[in-house]
């Protein structure tokens, strides 16, 4: 198993995320077709997988997280849109670089600067 990010939900659920493409990648390659992984609209953000069904709950939660560690974030510190899709759902062509998927969306959740801010405040430093 590559050395992704791990956060735990509220819940006590743990989710997996990239560091970069090549985990990225590897992370996307590793989920099961029932695995709901996350995504921020613009490039430049891990793949988030949560296993099992999620509550609301936890799909925010790990929406926030996802935003609060994507590129678009560090640049803008504004309210981030993360596509959330199943597994089976995403694909990837032979000549697509590192940590490219193509993928059909379920939804989108719009996380707010707020709860960015939020998240990073509760969280310990280092």
């Amino acid at each position: 198993m590559a050395n992704y990010r791990k956060f735990t939900l509220e819940t006590g659920k743990e989710i997996l995320a990239g560091r970069d493409a090549i985990t990225n990648d590897s992370l996307v390659s590793e989920a099961n077709p029932k695995d709901i992984l996350l995504h921020t609209l613009a490039p430049g953000s891990p793949f988030v997988n949560i296993k099992e069904e999620p509550t609301r709950q936890e799909l925010k939660q790990a929406a926030i997280f996802c935003a609060s560690k994507s590129q678009e974030w560090r640049d803008t510190k504004k309210d981030i849109v993360v596509n959330w899709f199943y597994k089976k759902n995403t694909t990837k062509n032979k000549k697509d670089k590192a940590g490219l998927w193509h993928t059909k969306h379920e939804g989108k959740i719009i996380v707010k600067k707020s709860e960015i801010l939020n998240l990073l405040s509760h969280q310990p430093k280092g």
